[in-house]
């Protein structure tokens, strides 16, 4: 069976895939980084093309999302937690 068709999970856990990124020099990582933001979909998806102030916009609306209690903020370790569950 040709490797693509193998659940990833049968081959590498997503520890051992993050300690293999991580070895990689940090250019490539970067690239890495970008092409797994960018193959999410979701309201959270932004281009790295997003210019300045479309991001500062974006920060200003999270804030105030925070701010009125419509969103509550995450802490970065709690939100890895999530995401690796």
């Amino acid at each position: 069976m040709p490797p693509e068709h193998l659940d990833y999970n049968s081959i590498m856990s997503i520890d051992q895939i993050a300690a293999e990124a991580l070895r990689l020099p940090p250019r490539e990582r970067a690239l890495l980084a970008e092409s797994l933001w960018e193959s999410l979909s979701g309201p959270h998806e932004t281009s790295a093309e997003t210019d300045d102030r479309a991001t500062f916009a974006l920060a200003r609306e999270r804030d105030q999302q925070i701010e009125v209690g419509e969103v509550s903020p995450v802490l970065h370790d709690e939100m890895m937690a999530r995401l690796r569950r």
